[in-house]
């Protein structure tokens, strides 16, 4: 009995979305030449911003990744609780926190030297970041704790250091959750809206992501140009966890 109403909740589940967007071909036209070139904008905007984000986001989460993974230090279970902040907190807020930030003295002065992310494209770049951060280093994390520690003793026991353990052992042993991790916080990125609302705002050919271009287009009821990047996000996403599961699997 049990086994039956588990395999219909999820059932339910499946029918909400399968229902949810085939319902998007209904109101799926040709763009104009206009729409065209404002989506094609966007996907490029967005594909760019979202590699540099993420990116980033290995190169500080991997590292990061391994401290709280292998090692004791003060504060720890604290940094560990705050690194999920992303993960409660809603983007809006997130970015709202950034736009707050360069309004105090110490942001006013990186800004008075040329450092500041508000209205522009590296705001973009920012909001993914803040968002994604998180995310990576809870996945990498768990892909270091998979591997025994043993295989980095005896490693040691031949003469390897800490950082040549970590680069023959742990990140050969990790790579498929890495990769993973890489998959869905691409994915992720290309999908943030709400910081990125509040740090780049919503300039048209500018700081015009994919999610951006969406709300610009219902905001001026062109369901068309919406419906497109709107598959076009879900294909992005959709692709990506799909691709992310193959690599963990």
């Amino acid at each position: 009995m049990f086994k039956q109403l588990s395999i219909v909740s999820v059932l339910i589940v499946a029918i909400l979305y399968l229902l949810l967007f085939p319902s998007l071909l209904f109101f799926l036209d040709k763009p104009n030449a206009s729409d065209l070139n404002r989506i094609a904008y966007s996907i490029v905007l967005s594909l760019s911003t979202a590699t540099i984000s993420t990116l980033i986001a290995m190169l500080i989460g991997i590292p990061a990744s391994y401290a709280l993974s292998r090692y004791d230090f003060f504060g720890k279970n604290f940094i560990d609780a705050l690194l999920e902040l992303p993960l409660v907190v809603s983007p809006l807020a997130l970015g709202a926190i950034v736009l707050l930030f360069f309004n105090n003295p110490i942001g006013r002065w990186l800004a008075n030297h040329g450092i500041t992310p508000i209205f522009q494209i590296s705001g973009i770049v920012v909001a993914q970041f803040i968002t994604v951060i998180g995310v990576a280093i809870r996945m990498i994390k768990q892909a270091f704790d998979s591997v025994p520690k043993y295989y980095e003793n005896v490693s040691r026991s031949l003469g390897a250091n800490s950082f040549k353990a970590f680069t023959t052992v742990i990140i050969p042993l990790s790579k498929k959750g890495i990769l993973a991790a890489f998959m869905v916080c691409f994915a992720k990125s290309i999908g943030e809206f709400g910081a990125t609302l509040m740090i780049a705002g919503s300039m048209p050919f500018k700081t015009e992501t994919v999610p951006i271009g969406i709300f610009l287009a219902l905001s001026n009821a062109n369901i068309t140009r919406a419906v497109w990047l709107i598959v076009i996000l879900t294909s992005i996403g959709l692709i990506s966890l799909i691709l992310s599961r193959r690599i963990i699997k």
